[in-house]
């Protein structure tokens, strides 16, 4: 019978990330075969019987892959401690998924959700480098210096410099006083291009997700979702 890592069945029974996985493991969240279990290094099989909530979890045997192109006002997550709506909200479906990675509350666009643990580790995962578009609304008019400091990397929470982006300036309106640009990066740390943009002084006005690596969200209505086709699934996991 084959064996595998705790965190690794918990993600494919589509409890919720990997890296989730392992907090709720360390968090005592997990039992196996009656017992509570915080080591990482834990394996499992199809006959151990693993509770999560006190309910049994088993690995998905029917995968779902679904994009939806997020509304403002919903936060990424599958259950919200203060009771806000969330995308999962939006999603009903009669399987347990997880959104793929985060976007804010206060950002819309492209979110991948599923019940595949080694999907959500593959386009998560920074060595795999799937990159991100986004469509930035700025307040004042962006300079080409500014955008070059974009594209070589800025320092964003007091340390960390961000990799090389590519940057685009899409509109400059003079009479609104806005700039529109548009960021691409691989990287997905907490509210990065928002960080990235006050780094030169910008503030962000709106920001969408437009594109998770060639998938984009242009022929889906904000709040609409569908199931990606096999291809896109298939160019995902080769990356851009």
């Amino acid at each position: 019978m084959k064996e595998e890592r705790l965190q690794k069945y918990l993600a494919n029974a589509g409890v919720a990330s990997r890296r989730k996985c392992e907090e709720l493991i360390l968090d005592g969240k997990i039992e196996v075969n009656g017992e509570v279990v915080t080591e990482l290094g834990t394996k499992v099989s199809e006959q151990d019987i693993v509770k999560f909530n006190g309910k049994i979890v088993k690995p998905v045997e029917e995968k779902v892959y679904i994009l939806l192109n997020k509304p403002i006002g919903y936060v990424t997550t599958a259950k919200d401690q203060f009771q806000r709506d969330t995308v999962l909200d939006l999603v009903k479906i009669d399987k347990r998924i997880v959104p793929v990675g985060r976007l804010d509350m206060y950002t819309s666009g492209a979110l991948i959700l599923t019940n595949d643990g080694d999907f959500v580790n593959m386009l998560t995962h920074p060595k795999n480098q799937v990159n991100k578009t986004y469509n930035v609304t700025l307040k004042g008019a962006i300079s080409q210096e500014e955008v070059n400091k974009l594209k070589n990397g800025v320092e964003i929470d007091g340390s960390y410099i961000t990799k090389p982006a590519k940057v685009k300036i899409l509109k400059i309106d003079e009479e609104k006083n806005i700039s529109r640009i548009q960021i691409t990066i691989h990287e997905g740390k907490n509210r990065q291009v928002r960080k990235m943009c006050e780094a030169v002084n910008k503030k962000v006005l709106a920001l969408h997700r437009s594109n998770i690596g060639n998938i984009g969200v242009k022929d889906l209505k904000i709040g609409e979702w569908r199931y990606l086709t096999r291809k896109e699934i298939e160019n995902l996991h080769k990356k851009d």
